[in-house]
């Protein structure tokens, strides 16, 4: 049976929970036309949802009243000690839930960690806050008055003699505490500790900030490195002409199609023999790339694995060191293809063979719109099937399987998005195919060739199956990896991967296949494909690889400087602002800029690029993206 103590301990928890149930609502009804398209039942589990984050929130800021409460000490002096301790604790955490109610009016989501770099303007209009929002601090007073009368006290006692006389109880309790907190603060036993991503898995994404709560989203903010604000134009109207967007035109008469992303790891350019004369280890996509669109000048957006599903999901580059993913930006707005298809009345789904919360995939997916997240978990038999390789997952060719099986379950028209991942390190064939590829030179050729084997099986499997005739097959890479040839071995060769459209069942449009394009570029793309009505909630990052009225384009970040590519230039935007221009070669950049660069090429690239950093910065720490 729990001590008095414990017992106590748990009722002034509980009395917490419950006012956060209070300041939810309040949240929840002061913001109310922003989830008014949420159902009575959506808006009931998010609140439910919302339990795991209040847990996590108040374990995290109650450490030390956690602590003192399990001192073995019943007097009143003690006890008015831990009432005080307790308010002057919680008093933070409601404060900034309270202020959220009317601050996430202006920028659309929890607050975190920006109040620090904002402290300066808060001081000069602190007068005039005070002012206008005078009346936040009855709700708030009123919750402190509320904790205080209903505090659980307890009489004053001595100390029960059975718990100085026991030792062993004690002492497990204090144990069980401590686990039971730790626990509760990583939020269960999940692969990652609970992120804010998470309260967006769930439908509509945008319930994700009711279940969240403000002391949730500043804890997990504290210490990370404030994103410098960018300010080469003084007017916001003018990003968008200098950042060149294209929105797509309109498609009349565009069928519905499926649409398949297969987003294959560390796919890059160098392995294939369709960009090496031949001498690759990819015969299938080499074969499958003749009866497609293969664009030969394609680039990732990054060189990680998390920062390829917003870019191809999405249409957001990767133009910061933290990815967005694991960003305190990534409660902002941002609508993926999963919303947008998911609108028109596709079944959406991101599949990946690896452990559920590996890289925050699920967590992003549900950001991006998607419905569905399979992983590991949903795998037949999960970590203890034969086909799970002993490290990340399934490998490839019988998840590849798998995945062609459940296609076939999904509702038509189906979008969904594979992300394979035998072609990691360790680079480990699957005992039954050993020798059977080609070695190479470096430890992961062999398993490209496997890979490649996999997605030959698949789509031999896909071709039998009703919904292959009207699916659109992207393939694509979400980085590069090790290397062997010179000419890759530079800051563009390492960003090289690339970009095959296929279409079974009809011809796709006319396309430059020696434009430059992009992982950004597939929202776009889709959209235009399928004649999507986006209302302007694509990113002008990409272009559709179909427009005509441009060449195209790749942004990504090296190093610390940011470089945008043309056909004809690669600018590069150093840390001190300064513009470099080098001439443009499929893959190859040189050691050193032009000395003497066309001025004009020089300002119109240099100010593209000053916008798009611009513009992605001020997105992040604004949540304009779509303003």
């Amino acid at each position: 049976m729990p001590s008095p103590l414990l017992r106590l301990l748990l009722r002034r928890l509980a009395l917490l929970m419950g006012a956060y149930v209070l300041l939810r609502l309040g949240f929840y009804l002061s913001n109310f036309s922003t989830f008014r398209e949420a159902t009575f039942g959506q808006v009931l589990l998010a609140f439910g949802h919302g339990f795991r984050f209040d847990v996590a929130a108040l374990l995290l800021l109650n450490v030390p009243f956690t602590l003192f409460s399990l001192v073995p000490a019943a007097g009143r002096g003690w006890q008015r000690f831990l009432r005080a301790l307790y308010l002057l604790l919680n008093a933070p955490g409601l404060a900034l839930n309270i202020i959220d109610t009317q601050y996430f009016k202006f920028i659309g989501r929890r607050t975190s960690n920006e109040l620090f770099t904002i402290t300066g303007d808060i001081e000069r209009q602190s007068g005039q806050l005070l002012g206008q929002y005078w009346f936040l601090f009855v709700p708030l007073l009123l919750l402190l008055g509320l904790l205080a009368y209903f505090y659980p006290m307890v009489p004053a006692v001595r100390p029960a003699a059975a718990a100085w006389r026991r030792i062993g109880q004690p002492v497990l309790e204090v144990v069980l505490v401590a686990a039971l907190t730790v626990l509760g603060i990583r939020g269960g036993l999940q692969l990652k500790p609970l992120r804010t991503g998470h309260a967006f898995m769930q439908t509509p994404p945008v319930l994700g900030h009711v279940a969240l709560n403000s002391t949730f989203t500043f804890l997990k903010s504290l210490g990370y490195q404030p994103l410098d604000r960018r300010t080469f134009f003084a007017d916001p109207a003018e990003l968008r002409p200098a950042l060149a967007a294209h929105y797509p035109a309109a498609r009349p008469g565009a069928p519905r199609d499926n649409v398949v992303i297969l987003l294959v790891e560390s796919f890059a350019s160098e392995y294939t023999g369709l960009e090496n004369g031949g001498g690759g280890y990819t015969p299938f996509f080499d074969s499958l790339a003749t009866k497609g669109r293969f664009f030969r000048e394609h680039y990732a957006n990054g060189r990680r694995s998390i920062e390829a599903l917003p870019a191809v999901l999405a249409g957001l580059p990767s133009l910061i060191e933290s990815p967005f993913i694991t960003s305190n930006f990534q409660t902002d707005e941002l609508h993926g293809l999963g919303e947008l298809l998911g609108r028109q009345g596709y079944a959406t789904s991101v599949f990946h063979g690896a452990q559920n919360g590996t890289m925050g995939f699920n967590t992003f997916s549900g950001i991006a719109g998607v419905q569905q997240y399979f992983g590991l978990n949903e795998y037949p038999g999960g970590a203890k099937s034969p086909d799970f390789d002993g490290h990340w997952g399934i490998a490839d060719e019988p998840y590849l399987q798998y995945f062609a099986q459940e296609l076939s379950r999904q509702k038509q028209p189906f979008f969904s998005t594979l992300f394979t991942l035998t072609s990691h390190e360790p680079f480990e064939v699957p005992a039954r195919y050993q020798g059977r590829f080609p070695a190479g030179t470096l430890p992961i050729h062999g398993v490209i060739g496997y890979t490649d084997f996999a997605l030959r099986q698949f789509f031999k499997a896909a071709a039998s199956q009703p919904w292959y005739q009207n699916t659109l097959f992207i393939l694509l890479a979400d980085h590069t990896s090790q290397s062997d040839k010179p000419d890759y071995q530079n800051t563009l060769g390492a960003f090289k991967t690339p970009l095959l459209l296929f279409h079974p069942g009809r011809p796709l449009p006319a396309a430059d296949v020696h434009r430059i394009t992009q992982q950004a570029d597939v929202p776009a793309t889709v959209v235009d494909l399928l004649n999507i009505p986006a209302d302007r909630q694509l990113l002008p990052f990409g272009y559709s690889v179909f427009d005509t009225t441009t060449s195209g384009r790749a942004f990504f970040l090296s190093g610390s400087s940011l470089f945008l590519v043309h056909r004809d230039f690669v600018t590069e935007l150093t840390s001190d602002d300064k513009i470099h221009l080098y001439p443009y070669q499929t893959h190859l950049l040189p050691a050193a800029p032009l000395p003497t660069p066309d001025p004009q090429k020089a300002r119109q690239y240099g100010r593209e690029l000053k916008a798009a950093a611009q513009f992605f910065t001020d997105g992040l720490l604004d949540n304009k993206f779509y303003r």
